[in-house]
């Protein structure tokens, strides 16, 4: 009997987003990660965990920051998910023209993070295949470790819509290609979720 194929995927939670903002697809935001990388999978390969790399938008309008906290909480629900936190920091901004003042928000360390687990889970074994969903080319030199220190390890890549890099691409032993809306339209949540506290989690209007 042929040994399965022991998956793990690191998907870019703020790449996937504004890929799926670039396409206009707001109604699929409410993205159910298992179904959504169940699908993703070849015969003889299992999932064997999701991690989700993203950060909270503390500073941002309070009606995204609910949404996001909403979709954070049903994620949770998600046995196969876990969910890795960066930073989103606030930058002061001055318009080299005019000289207006304004704050630029940006998420950091997600990279970073995406890196370590995908070296520390080979040291550990803990798969066969990574599959990135990303078009970070700040990865490259993790996934280029991977196979220079455990040549048995394979990085499959999917590019979420409308991103892409070659260096990463070129990096990763297998490119997959972009992320549809076959994939990602068939992979969503149920309207409603009960999240771990016991509370009704409603799909955002602002999503529908």
């Amino acid at each position: 009997m042929m040994k399965s194929d022991r998956l793990i995927f690191y998907i870019d939670g703020f790449n996937l987003y504004f890929g799926l903002k670039s396409r206009g697809w707001r109604k699929y935001y409410w993205l159910d990660l298992e179904q959504m990388c169940s699908r993703l999978l070849r015969p003889n390969q299992e999932l064997v965990k999701i991690r989700y790399f993203t950060a909270r938008i503390n500073q941002s309008p309070e009606d995204k920051r609910k949404r996001q906290q909403t979709y954070l909480e049903a994620l949770e629900t998600l046995p196969l998910v876990q969910i890795h936190y960066g930073a989103y920091l606030a930058t002061p901004q001055k318009c080299i023209k005019c000289s207006h003042e304004f704050t630029k928000y940006s998420e950091k360390r997600s990279d970073v993070n995406i890196a370590v687990k995908l070296i520390t889970d080979a040291m550990e074994n803990l798969y066969d295949s990574a599959v990135l969903i990303s078009a970070d080319s700040d990865l490259t030199p993790a996934v280029e470790a991977i196979g220079k220190h455990f040549p048995s390890k394979r990085i499959r890549l999917f590019f979420p819509p409308e991103r892409s890099s070659v260096s990463l691409r070129n990096a990763c032993h297998i490119y997959c290609g972009v992320l549809n809306k076959t994939t990602v339209s068939r992979s969503q949540l149920p309207h409603t979720v009960i999240s771990k506290a016991g509370h009704p989690l409603t799909r955002p209007v602002h999503w529908s």
